[in-house]
């Protein structure tokens, strides 16, 4: 499918079906958050297994986004895309059931592999329904529903957790998901045009050792922070990366049909967009951890009310991802993504010279809202720009790594803030204002004082992240024929 074989109206429809995926997966991460204490309470279960529970879906998503993208390159988008709706909805209803912490990390990591199916999926599809000039707009529509899950979700997951009890934060998925199945198969159908010519044989060695790899640098990052940096662990897991990532690099080099298409790097225009939308997701998730821990530690909020909050930091997104779309496909993607970098770097220093134990609330509300707009004006001819770079050929895959990425980067900020959290507090009380346990520190003198300055310092490096993707993203700027002629075509 591409975009000339696709009407005015039915790209529409296609977009909504796409958007229902998205609003499904924001709401999962943000509904179960305020879920915890109840699923503990629930489950007879550790703060520390709540956690992973919460975890091991944002694990698995982002272990199988990539597999997922270069799958639905070779047997269809539209089908691996259902395929993944479908397993997400089964799976949300079984984790209702799970009768104990173990079963329900388990049945969140086969949520995480329908998350990843649909994830990879989406913006490919998208982008093979919308004609390139038009593709910012859509995917800021795309955006602007991930918010709206933001923004809803606290609230959402806290009546229903009260309501009704934890399991709600699961079963709720299941009408929207099978509407989201249904409707999927009635604007989409359940067969692909052939998008790729690639040979059908796959490397399987290439995703045994990706797997492998891309597995222990996630499981380093997320046990060290959660649990102990000189756990064995952390050390076997750290091998099995160091280790297994250049092998996997050097198999996609030979492999007649790679997991990953290597030539997608070389291109300027591609790589730029990854790596400035990496380090966006680093500081953006960042700001999300510490400002949680602020309002559950520092101020003494309950978990609804630090969720609700946070709410401008999605506002900003949703008012602003239609816009920077619309810019970008007028424009060009460069102006507006590298704006938005900018408007965020401006939220984020505000959020360090400004936070303390007696800033009004309505000055923490102006800095978020600079940085839900700056992700506004950022995601989505960010967006754009990768999808165009990578050519139709290769949109699966290049969706694929732009999710990968992107979750990488919000696994990569757990393990950039939690260890400063650690040196202001123990770590079980740590783990315990997070998951929306316990409120307020116990210490109002020293730990209060440490805390604050470790929330600045996360401020201020996050602030040093956004000055180099800002830079990178700038660097997309050029001569349009120049970068159309970077874009892959074999």
């Amino acid at each position: 499918m591409n975009s000339t074989s696709v009407s005015n109206q039915a790209k529409w429809w296609i977009l909504s079906v796409t958007s229902l995926g998205t609003l499904l997966s924001a709401l999962n991460f943000s509904t179960l958050i305020i879920a915890l204490p109840d699923l503990i309470t629930g489950l007879h279960t550790t703060v520390l297994q709540a956690m992973w529970v919460m975890l091991s879906y944002m694990v698995a998503q982002t272990i199988f986004v990539l597999i997922a993208g270069s799958l639905a390159d070779r047997f269809g988008r539209k089908r691996l895309f259902i395929w993944g709706m479908i397993l997400f909805t089964i799976v949300s209803l079984a984790s209702g059931f799970a009768a104990n912490s173990t079963i329900l990390i388990i049945m969140r990591v086969l949520q995480g592999i329908g998350g990843a199916m649909v994830m990879a999926n989406s913006t490919a599809i998208v982008a093979d329904a919308f004609p390139s000039k038009q593709l910012g707009q859509a995917l800021g529509v795309n955006i602007m529903v991930a918010a709206v899950g933001q923004i809803i979700g606290p609230v959402l997951g806290g009546w229903l957790t009260t309501a009704y009890g934890w399991e709600w934060t699961f079963w709720f998925n299941v009408p929207f998901g099978l509407v989201a199945v249904i409707w999927g198969i009635r604007i989409m159908g359940f067969t692909d045009v052939k998008v790729s010519t690639l040979k059908k044989r796959f490397d399987v060695w290439g995703m045994v050792t990706y797997m492998i790899s891309i597995f222990g640098l996630l499981l380093a990052l997320t046990w060290g922070p959660l649990q102990s940096w000189s756990s064995p662990v952390v050390w076997i897991s750290a091998i099995a990366f160091i280790l297994g990532f250049p092998l996997f690099l050097r198999i996609e080099k030979k492999h007649s049909n790679p997991l990953l298409h290597i030539p997608l790097f070389f291109n300027r225009i591609f790589t730029l967009g990854v790596v400035s939308a990496t380090l966006n997701a680093i500081a953006r998730m960042s700001v999300m951890f510490m400002l949680i821990f602020y309002f559950q530690g520092a101020l003494s909020y309950d978990a609804l009310d630090a969720g609700i909050l946070t709410i401008p930091l999605a506002i900003g997104m949703f008012v602003f991802s239609p816009l920077s779309g619309w810019m970008g496909d007028k424009y060009g993607e460069t102006l507006p993504a590298t704006l938005g970098l900018g408007v965020t770097l401006i939220g984020l220093i505000g959020l360090a010279l400004d936070t303390s134990l007696s800033t009004p609330y309505w000055q923490l509300a102006l800095w978020m809202s600079l940085v839900g707009i700056g992700a506004g004006l950022f995601n989505s001819p960010n967006s754009s720009s990768v999808m165009n770079a990578a050519g139709v050929k290769f949109r699966g895959e290049a969706s694929g790594i732009r999710s990968l990425t992107v979750n990488m980067g919000m696994m990569l900020s757990i393990a950039f803030t939690m260890p400063l959290i650690t040196h202001s507090m123990p770590r079980e009380a740590m783990l315990a204002i997070f998951s929306g346990t316990k409120v307020g520190l116990d210490d109002a003198g020293s730990t209060l004082h440490s805390f604050i300055t470790g929330l600045h310092v996360v401020f201020w490096v996050m602030s040093a992240l956004l000055v180099v993707a800002t830079i990178l993203s700038f660097m997309r700027a050029g001569n349009k024929k120049a970068e159309a002629a970077t874009h892959i075509t074999n």
